[in-house]
């Protein structure tokens, strides 16, 4: 029972990175918004409802790491080392991706066709901004958990600003980093650069968080 399962489940990832990787292909050739998703099913040899078994938006299509991204980091803070902050751990995390060219790192060569699709589509650009918020509130409550695991008292605010805090500097340097792969500057180049400049980020964010905390907040109700 356990192998049926386990083929079942390989079977299931197979079959959504290769509906993933069709729809991007055709994104990529004609443009998010010139393709839909009936021609997406069509040319992966699947159903039109077995795409949105896979992928309930169409965004979701194009920007589908978005669910791993979440992985990651939850891991990356609960799975920290004894005496690692949470600001540290997404610091060795981000920095790992880019340093090993994962496509989360969102810099590598072709990256400019991702991001040229990305950037000629409002719906896609909407559904990013979304994911920025969604990602906020994923930081922002294991921050708090953290810290409330370390002794801070339920409903202390601190944790989840801090966690605020991070997701916005990193998508403000993430963006930056995209800005210039769009603009046709060499991948390694901006992957170099990329790497000093979220190290600096993280440097000014510990600097915010320890200010933060100087002094004692009244927990919210």
């Amino acid at each position: 029972m356990a192998q049926e399962m386990g083929l079942r489940e390989r079977k299931k990832t197979q079959t959504r990175q290769l509906i993933s990787d069709v729809a991007s292909g055709l994104f990529i050739v004609r443009g998010f918004d010139n393709v839909t998703v009936a021609e997406v099913a069509e040319a992966a040899g699947v159903s039109t409802k077995t795409v949105f078994n896979y992928f309930p938006r169409k965004e979701d299509l194009f920007l589908d790491r978005f669910p791993q991204a979440v992985e990651l980091v939850t891991a990356a803070v609960r799975g920290r080392a004894e005496g690692e902050t949470p600001l540290a751990s997404l610091r060795r995390l981000f920095v790992g991706l880019l340093e090993e060219g994962h496509p989360l790192g969102g810099i590598g060569a072709g990256y400019q066709h991702f991001w040229h699709v990305v950037a000629e589509s409002p719906s896609l650009r909407a559904r990013a901004r979304e994911f920025g918020e969604e990602m906020e509130d994923v930081v922002a409550g294991l921050f708090a958990e953290a810290a409330e695991a370390a002794g801070h008292p339920p409903g202390d605010p601190r944790p989840r600003i801090a966690g605020a805090l991070a997701v916005a500097a990193y998508r403000a340097a993430y963006l930056e980093g995209a800005r210039r792969i769009i603009a046709g500057e060499p991948a390694e180049d901006v992957r170099r650069d990329h790497i000093v400049l979220v190290g600096r980020t993280f440097d000014a964010l510990e600097v915010a968080v320890a200010s933060l905390y100087a002094s004692p907040v009244r927990p919210v109700a």
